[in-house]
Parts: C-alpha cells; structure tokens; sequence
C-alpha cells in the first residue's frame, strides 16, 4: 500500500508539473510528496523527475513509468467511477485542456452554469493553445477547433457554432494613422501580434465575397496566447496600433468607444469549437454529465 501511495504522488506531481501545484489539488504537503517521490526512486534505483527550481519534470524513466501507470490508473478509476451511480449526483473531478481564447470566450458561462447545476463536481481546466494527447496530459476531455481534432475522438459542438474575429485601433491612433480600407493596408500600421508556444506567429485573415487575403503585419507588440491577450488589448486602447483577436473579446471596448473596428466586412467566420474525448474508454461520471450538459446546452 505505502508503494501504490507513493506512485500515486508520483502520477499527482507529473500531472500538476509540480510540487506545489499537486498539493495545492491533494491532501498531502509539497515536502510530503517530495518524499514519496524520493522513496519510490529509492526503492527502484532510477531517477524519475528531474528538478530544477522553476520546474519538474519527469525523466525518460519516469515518463515510462508514466506511460505504463496510465491503464491502470484508467482503470482504477473507473472502478471508483461505478459508485457514482449510487449516488442522486455524480462527483469526482472534471479535468479539461482548453485553448486561452476558448477559456477567455467561451467556457466561463458554460462553466458556471455546469457547476451550479453540478455542486459536487470539481471543475480542473488547463489552458495550453497546442493540440495534446488528453489522456497522457491527465485531462478527461479537451476543447479544440475541427481542424485541431484526432480522427479516433469523439466531438460535440460546444458554444457558439459561428465565431469571428475584429480588427480595431484606438480612434486616435486611426486619426493620426488613417483608417485601413483594405487587409493589405495593415502592412503599413502598427500591429499587435500573437506568437504560440511552438514559435508560430498566426497570419491575419480576412474574407469579402469569396476574397480570402493574409497578412503578415510588424508591429510593437507580440505576447503569448492567455493572459497576454489583455496586454496586446490595452496597448491597442492606449494608441499603439491594431489588435485582432476575438470578436468576442473586443466586442466590450468596441461598445464603449474605446476601440474602433475597422475592416468590418472583411470579418471572417470560422466554426466553434468542439468538446472532445476518447471514444474507447470508460467515461467518468464527471465527464458523462458535462457532455450531457454541453449537448442540452446545444439544443
């Protein structure tokens, strides 16, 4: 039993990447972890994290280890799964990966709607922009667009169906700067851009009447999906050049004057995105409702 527990604060810690944030989820203290991990790489005579004072991570052993522990810990807790069905409501943990504009846009409402509904029910979201395998990264499900899917998930349609995204400047900056007519005009503005973690750097891309343009504006300003989000946004309010982001993100500033849209009828729709999960496993009952929920949501 001491060996399951300690592999079980191993799994805890490479899931939460760290010390802190697994107890921080756990009933056990970071140094208490830390010394389960400690005993177990003892009692096997390998390393399986390798620590750094930023960060934790696991080894080509420990992510073996990890690899092998997945089934059964699949299969550990589906077992304790079936008591959810004794009871008048399911309970346990929802562990969701999401992208930073899903969890800025779409899922707060949908979130507290599930919760209220679902008292019992913890709610874990991890925001991460690129396309993870959600099993291995400890998550129940993940929220993806339809071009980011696996063949092999399941997908149900989450939130709205039909999403855009603005262009738009600070009055002032476009009195001073001129207001873009046509997509390719933005080569010559200022422009807030968005790098991903993998170092892409996504092209702005606009559509009227079957034209597709994209472009590849320079600007002041590149921040990471997520909280950035809101520092390319307060640049744009402070007159430093164009943002281009979800019009749903902008659509608050747009209505109290402090940004301006611009090339409104080269918006461009694109699909909502999907909830997704493997089809070939057990679904916990956490999982199970909140399907249930997206789909009644839907109707």
């Amino acid at each position: 039993m001491a060996e399951i527990n300690d592999l079980m604060a191993f799994v805890s810690v490479v899931r939460a990447g760290g010390f802190r944030d697994a107890a921080r989820a756990g009933e056990l203290s970071a140094s208490g972890l830390s010394a389960a991990v400690r005993r177990l790489e003892t009692k096997l005579g390998v390393r399986l994290l390798n620590r750094t004072t930023r960060s934790v991570a696991p080894t080509e052993a420990g992510q073996h280890l990890i690899e092998r522990l997945a089934p059964a810990l699949t299969e550990m807790e589906a077992a304790l799964d079936v008591l959810n069905g004794f009871r008048d409501k399911p309970s346990g943990t929802l562990r969701l990966n999401v992208p930073a504009g899903v969890s800025r846009t779409v899922l707060p409402p949908l979130v507290a709607g599930f919760m209220r509904q679902y008292p019992d029910i913890r709610v874990e979201v991890v925001v991460e922009d690129g396309f993870v395998d959600v099993l291995s990264a400890g998550c129940d499900a993940g929220i993806r667009y339809d071009e980011r899917l696996e063949q092999d998930m399941i997908a149900v349609p989450l939130g709205p169906r039909v999403q855009r995204f603005a262009t738009a400047a600070a009055p002032a900056y476009l009195d001073a700067r001129g207001r873009p007519e046509h997509p390719r005009d933005l080569l010559a503005h200022a422009c807030m851009r968005v790098r991903f973690a993998s170092g892409s750097m996504p092209l702005w891309e606009f559509e009227r009447d079957g034209e597709v343009v994209r472009v590849d504006p320079a600007g002041p300003l590149v921040v990471s999906p997520g909280g950035a989000f809101d520092l390319a946004i307060h640049a744009a309010v402070a007159g430093f050049g164009v943002v281009y982001l979800y019009e749903d993100m902008l659509q608050p500033y747009l209505d109290s004057g402090a940004l301006e849209s611009i090339l409104a009828a080269w918006r461009q729709d694109f699909s909502g995105p999907f909830l997704y999960y493997p089809g070939r496993r057990h679904m916990p009952a956490p999982l199970r409702a909140f399907v249930d929920f997206v789909k009644a949501a839907n109707v």
